[in-house]
């Protein structure tokens, strides 16, 4: 690493080769001009190249410059990337757990104080993301994800299969709500983007289906959710992410008909042994809430808190 220059000198390079100005990269950088024209020189010394040429007008970069500026400005790009990651990655004492915005904020936070009091020596960061994390990286701990399962080089437990009902809220229409599948046919809809209408229009045995497809769909359920408590239309959603709110009245559940949701949740995390115990803490924690929350289905409540 004798070889790699000053890194100072790197930035004051890049900078005034970027913007074509030692003045404006002084500014960007917030040093003075004579500081950024004093490291340049210096670079220009220690490679033993000329990298700008003095001109009247000011600086101009040579070819040689302009092919290592590119270089230098790819470089700095990457030391900022993994600076990023480093400090991106979990902390001593913090668990990262990786899910969907929308999981999290109906079903995993009412409960995480549950977990504070049994464990208050893991401090919990949630990373949501609509995108799949990829658990290799070390920025996640554990990660709470839907889909078929059998994800290769992961440990992975299954936690329990969703279910699809319809939803309003209870002034939708000025609390005038459809109480038949013939009558939802006829409303607003939305949906997530996962989620079918159609086959729950076959799961209640609507033959005239509307020929208009939902007016809103979104690739994320809180977007939905929040369309549905404006007044918008009714929903689609998955049991999960309504229970709470249908618990507290602020959503009610038009028809008794539900269908099945395609993809099971599953935690997953990486076989990695120095992260093993909080790991091991976090999914035997939710486990136990899943199991908790399946029984309130199977005996009418849904507990979230």
């Amino acid at each position: 690493m004798r070889s790699i220059p000053p890194l100072t000198a790197l930035k004051c390079f890049e900078a005034a080769a970027r913007l074509s100005s030692v003045t404006l990269a002084a500014q960007e950088l917030h040093v003075t001009h004579s500081a950024v024209s004093q490291q340049i020189r210096l670079l220009e010394e220690t490679l033993n190249v000329t990298l700008f040429q003095r001109e009247p007008r000011g600086l101009k970069l040579t070819e040689a410059g302009r092919l290592y500026a590119l270089d230098v400005r790819m470089a700095l790009l990457d030391i900022a990337k993994a600076t990023q990651l480093a400090r991106a990655r979990p902390q001593e004492g913090e668990l990262v757990v990786g899910t969907l915005p929308s999981f999290a904020l109906h079903w995993l936070v009412p409960r995480l104080p549950g977990f504070r009091a049994t464990h208050p020596q893991d401090r919990i960061r949630l990373h949501t993301s609509l995108e799949v994390q990829d658990l290799r990286s070390g920025l996640v701990d554990v990660s709470i994800r839907m889909g078929p399962g059998h994800w290769p080089d992961l440990m992975t437990k299954k936690l329990f299969e969703d279910r699809l009902l319809v939803v309003a809220s209870p002034r939708f229409q000025g609390g005038t709500l459809p109480t038949t599948a013939a009558e939802v046919a006829q409303v607003p809809l939305v949906c997530a983007s996962t989620a079918s209408w159609d086959d729950w229009f076959e799961a209640a045995g609507v033959s005239q289906r509307p020929d208009t497809l939902p007016f809103l769909t979104a690739n994320d359920s809180n977007i939905v959710l929040g369309a549905v408590a404006l007044g918008q239309g009714i929903a689609l959603e998955r049991h999960s992410l309504v229970a709470g709110a249908l618990d507290r009245g602020e959503l009610v559940q038009i028809t008794n008909i539900t269908i099945p949701y395609p993809y099971p949740y599953w935690v997953v995390w990486p076989p990695r042994d120095e992260v093993a115990s909080k790991q091991a803490r976090f999914v035997a924690w939710l486990e136990a809430e899943v199991s908790r929350y399946l029984s309130g289905l199977q005996s009418g409540t849904a507990p979230h808190d």
